[in-house]
């Protein structure tokens, strides 16, 4: 395995981690009498997250372009 096999797994991993701790938006909760229109701004450290799973997600994205061109 190179470097770039290596690190795209464990970006990976903590791409799956981190979409998998933010929290769910109401999805069905409107229907079911939930919270429906409600504007929340991110705050602490959920907007983090937020901002880690996006640069996680371009570190991802990158890699894997590089790994397509060596």
């Amino acid at each position: 395995m190179t470097l770039l096999d290596i690190a795209q797994i464990l970006i990976s991993a903590l791409l799956i981690a981190a979409i998998l701790l933010q929290q769910r938006g109401g999805g069905l909760s409107g229907v079911f009498g939930g919270e429906s229109s409600v504007y929340a701004t991110k705050r602490g450290i959920e907007k983090n997250i937020f901002i880690a799973t996006i640069i996680l997600a371009t570190l991802f994205i990158g890699i894997s372009v590089l790994r397509l061109f060596l």
